[in-house]
């Protein structure tokens, strides 16, 4: 990626959308400085600016290794696309929750253990008791991104970072989980991160809006004058491509369209 430059304030929910490949991943990752970890990616030059609670400014792609796992899941979280994959599969749903608790806030296990019982509450999971000590294959999609939730919630970051948090869920769980989300945002103010190619969730949930395209940013701006006083065709372009009811009327096959910008 390269000359992105963005903000996000408490309480904020900052919209991140672009179609696959545009960026918006790789954007985050280098957030959290995980975009390095496996892969032959590297930062080369910028800045991200992250104000911690005593109001000083760390610029995160300056840290050490040992600062920034100090700040991963409890300054600044992140949910993941697909939680089966993000969760442990042999350790118990709970234990996962209580091990971040433990070591961000040098709980005890007890303590851990009961802290994971108040987020699967928070959270809306039903039963506590009993899942808690279920292993992520035991739960629905929707109860595990309840979980990835619980986890990234549970130091009480400033920073939480969604990336598409609902892909792999149905239409009623994806609902759910971004109700939750922008529920719980209220309750603590944490500034929300959530990036997405559906402009539908964005219209809901964002309160700015970041396009990216190319690897770019190529227009932001408040939620309601992106949506309806985009400058850029590959922004006019990407809400074009939003179904609409009756679109298809009198038609076979629905009409080919052009992303301005895209690559052919």
């Amino acid at each position: 990626v390269d000359s992105v430059t963005f903000d996000i304030e408490p309480g904020e929910t900052l919209g991140v959308v672009g179609e696959s490949g545009s960026g918006k991943s790789v954007t985050a990752l280098s957030i959290m400085r995980l975009i390095e970890m496996g892969t032959r990616a590297k930062i080369t030059r910028g800045r991200a600016e992250f104000t911690m609670p005593d109001g000083s400014i760390l610029d995160l792609l300056t840290q050490d290794e040992a600062t920034m796992r100090s700040i991963r899941g409890n300054q600044i979280a992140m949910i993941f696309q697909e939680p089966l994959t993000s969760l442990n599969p042999v350790y118990p749903v709970g234990e996962q929750i209580a091990e971040a608790l433990r070591i961000h806030e040098g709980s005890s296990r007890r303590e851990a253990m009961s802290r994971a019982r108040e987020m699967f509450d928070l959270v809306r999971i039903p039963e506590a008791d009993k899942r808690i000590g279920q292993y992520p294959h035991e739960m629905s999609g929707g109860m595990r991104q309840r979980v990835m939730i619980a986890i990234a919630l549970c130091c009480g970051p400033r920073l939480l970072i969604a990336d598409e948090p609902t892909t792999a869920l149905d239409v009623t769980i994806q609902a759910q989980i971004l109700g939750l989300i922008k529920q719980l945002q209220v309750e603590t103010g944490t500034a929300v991160m959530l990036i997405t190619h559906d402009m539908g969730v964005i219209a809901e949930v964002a309160d700015r809006v970041v396009v990216m395209n190319q690897s770019r940013v190529v227009e932001q701006g408040p939620v309601d004058q992106i949506f309806h006083s985009a400058r850029e065709p590959y922004t006019q372009g990407l809400l074009s491509a939003v179904p609409r009811l009756g679109s298809m009327a009198g038609k076979d096959d629905p009409e080919a369209f052009h992303l301005a910008g895209t690559l052919q």
